[in-house]
């Protein structure tokens, strides 16, 4: 797949390289995807692990050593290498839950952060048929199928009464302290579901979703959303309005609404 940036964007290299590194990781996850006999195991927070998580991440890990050995690296299944302020982030499978299920909401998420700042994001969701991808500066985009990329947009929702929103799931909420703040915006919104893992945030730079909120979140579930989130036009803090994917929860919108959001949970 192609990014639609100019090759002198500062950028293009680093996003180039993400998307031949999710090509790779679709091939793999793919392959396992559905398989009988896939290796499953629980680690000790108690989530689930993958037999392709673990591969996707070396695969990915194991060109960036090749390509990038100036970098850092910070994943989900092998923990963080090098201090470097350009720093690659991967969750090898977003959605274990669903991959182990056989449900095709899942995708991999490879990011690129200065300074702790997210500039290239890309989430490939083979079992959707679907890729998005973002570098600052660049807009986003997303292509189907390895199709015609094209130009992403969130929406133009001003009022919490027209919004439809996407909670991920009520037992974060209900941990967090949250639920009854949860329970009354619903209340003011328009439309609410639990779309779930990385797809919500898509359907949020697609225009097809205003919001999406959650906790029990890492680095590593949200860095690559950021840069699509922002790029389509759209806002993301934590719940409390802090910036960056390291404060252990999200608030994305369009924009447009996120004051009112952050005023409804606060």
């Amino acid at each position: 797949m192609t990014s639609n940036l100019a090759s002198t964007a500062p950028l293009s290299d680093d996003l180039a390289l993400a998307l031949r590194l999710a090509d790779a990781a679709d091939r793999i996850s793919a392959d396992k995807f559905r398989s009988i006999g896939l290796r499953v195991d629980t680690k000790q927070d108690r989530t689930h692990v993958t037999e392709a998580d673990l591969a996707v991440e070396r695969a990915i890990r194991e060109t960036l050593a090749a390509e990038r050995p100036a970098d850092g690296i910070l994943g989900e299944e092998f923990g963080t290498e090098g201090d470097a302020t350009r720093q690659w982030i991967i969750d090898p499978i977003d959605g274990t839950a669903n991959y182990l299920r056989g449900v095709p909401v899942w995708g991999t998420l490879i990011a690129l952060a200065v300074d702790g700042v997210p500039v290239v994001g890309v989430v490939s969701s083979p079992a959707l048929g679907r890729r998005w991808w973002a570098a600052s500066g660049s807009g986003a985009w997303t292509s189907e199928n390895g199709g015609e990329p094209r130009r992403l947009s969130v929406s133009g929702v001003t009022e919490l009464a027209d919004a439809s929103i996407s909670f991920q799931s009520i037992a974060q909420w209900d941990e967090a302290g949250y639920l009854d703040r949860l329970v009354a915006l619903t209340r003011q919104v328009w439309r609410d579901r639990a779309y779930g893992d990385m797809w919500s945030y898509m359907l949020l730079a697609e225009g097809l979703v205003d919001a999406v909120g959650e906790f029990g979140v890492k680095s590593y579930d949200l860095a690559a959303l950021i840069p699509i989130v922002e790029e389509a036009g759209g806002r993301f803090t934590s719940v409390t309005g802090q910036a960056g994917p390291g404060n252990g929860s999200s608030l994305a919108s369009n924009g447009l609404l996120h004051e009112a959001l952050l005023e409804a949970l606060a």
